[in-house]
């Protein structure tokens, strides 16, 4: 019984299967990020009131809250496909985890980079060495050291595991962000968004921030699955379901 589980979980992983789900998720997911950040923007920066303290100027938490809220949770994601890759060899799962990388870094540096945007007008200086900040940038140079792991190998295989190792090690950061402003004196403000609390914003402001929340996650699950198709054509070119998927889009001009 277990070994016709683990058979059919094989089957479900595998590369090629996760391309043909991938290629029929893709468009809904480009459509979702499309509609709702089109939304969430124009909502937020156009008709959510002005903060009586901050202005116009916390606005810039419509593109800091989801790239920080995705920085950290698209590192748990590649920490957690480099297990999975580790413990129970899935290549799948290393090929999702390369695809992170890239993109959970970029995240990462748009979270910093608009943070230091809110902190002139707000702390008077674009950098404090702020608990909060700080970990933030180590989680920056954690997926750098990551995407360099997977460059300085040769072998995909000596690769991920090179950067599973890294990611896996690097989690211990992530509770550093989460609670670094519960834990030190910092400048930096506490969570908008608690699991045993009210919001601390109005809903007039909060609203436009969930839809910009989700826009940005549909954003990011797109061009995961994208970047892990093309990883899944690079790496099994030379199998026959590929041969045969680009046989067909070269006669038709793809």
């Amino acid at each position: 019984m277990w070994k016709a589980i683990w058979d059919y979980v094989q089957r479900t992983v595998s590369p090629r299967h996760f391309y043909d789900i991938g290629g029929r998720w893709l468009p809904w997911l480009w459509l979702v990020a499309g509609v709702f950040l089109s939304v969430g923007t124009v909502w937020g920066l156009a008709f959510a009131p002005a903060d009586y303290q901050q202005g116009n100027s916390y606005r810039i938490i419509y593109i800091h809250v989801p790239a920080a809220s995705l920085a950290m949770g698209g590192y748990m994601l590649m920490a957690a496909c480099g297990l999975i890759s580790l413990v129970w060899k899935v290549k799948t799962a290393e090929m999702v985890a390369r695809s992170v990388a890239a993109i959970g870094a970029w995240f990462c540096f748009i979270a910093l980079f608009t943070g230091a945007i809110w902190g002139k007008p707000t702390w008077g200086t674009y950098w404090v060495w702020d608990a909060r900040l700080t970990s933030m940038l180590i989680l920056l140079f954690l997926y750098l050291g990551v995407l360099g792991l997977y460059s300085a190998y040769e072998n995909a295989a000596s690769a991920g595991k090179a950067a599973a190792i890294l990611s896996l090690v690097g989690v211990v950061n992530l509770p550093i962000i989460k609670y670094s402003v519960e834990w030190w004196n910092t400048l930096h403000q506490g969570s908008t968004f608690k699991v045993t609390e009210r919001p601390s914003m109005p809903p007039e402001m909060y609203l436009p921030l969930i839809v910009m929340l989700l826009g940005c996650y549909a954003f990011f699950a797109a061009c995961v699955v994208a970047r892990t198709r093309n990883e899944i054509l690079q790496r099994e070119r030379r199998a026959q379901w590929v041969k045969e998927i680009v046989r067909k889009e070269t006669a038709n001009g793809i």
